[in-house]
């Protein structure tokens, strides 16, 4: 490879982080928002050095090789960097969704003693961290015959009848993405990677505040809604109406 290639995927890999992170919000499907600044920074380093490289090239005039030996060549191998530079510019990964939660056991949730009343309001927006741990470990079982609210995207589970409603979480990057799953029975099942608000009752089995309780809902409404700017978050879904 030689010096103008190199300056060529400089180039590229600046122009890609800035299209995915300082023109669009594509690399919200892959990072936390708070990882956006330092996305930016590095899409104008690489393109700062890309700029330099190439006016200090045009000031040398001749290639080096020109003096003697050829001191610029790299492993081949480094032409592979071409593909995920100019993926940035022309074909951007889908988010994580159903086929990555599939494929994931569930998120252990921390254990917890104490537990606050819960509000009178109906339905009742909650996590789906919140309600895993009201169905499991909350002996006082005011879940229910509560009508609860929660969002998240549609993921299939085998042999139909149920599937999981899933928020995927990610500490820093997809990398070290966790889904947590309810399970969710209703008349139809929509399609996957559909974000849904989901409203209905814990659905009944073995013993409620117990870790024998199924983190399941019968549910009464499901809508589609657009994906929410925190996805990648266990958030509460938006006010009903």
């Amino acid at each position: 490879m030689r010096r103008p290639l190199q300056v060529t995927l400089l180039v590229l890999s600046g122009l890609g982080l800035l299209h995915a992170s300082l023109f669009t919000d594509l690399c919200l499907r892959y990072v936390k928002p708070g990882m956006r600044p330092l996305l930016i920074a590095s899409g104008l380093v690489l393109l700062v050095l890309g700029i330099v490289e190439a006016a200090a090239r045009a000031e040398r005039g001749a290639p080096e090789q020109h003096h003697g030996h050829d001191h610029s060549a790299v492993p081949r191998v480094a032409w592979l960097l071409l593909l995920p530079a100019l993926s940035l510019l022309l074909y951007a990964p889908p988010a994580l969704g159903a086929y990555t939660a599939s494929r994931q056991p569930a998120k252990v949730v921390a254990e917890q003693v104490d537990f606050d009343p819960l509000p009178r309001t109906s339905p009742l927006p909650l996590t789906l961290t919140d309600f895993t741990t009201r169905v499991q470990q909350d002996r006082s079982l005011a879940i229910k015959a509560r009508t609860v609210e929660m969002s998240g995207l549609v993921t299939p589970v085998p042999g139909g009848g149920s599937w999981d409603l899933t928020r995927i979480i990610i500490s820093c990057c997809a990398a070290d993405a966790q889904s947590v799953k309810v399970r969710i029975y209703s008349d139809s099942i929509p399609a996957a990677n559909t974000w849904v608000s989901v409203t209905g009752n814990w659905h009944p089995g073995g013993k409620l505040g117990t870790k024998s309780a199924p983190v399941a809902l019968d549910a009464q409404t499901v809508k589609k809604i657009r994906r929410p700017s925190n996805g990648y978050q266990d958030a509460l879904p938006f006010p009903s109406g």
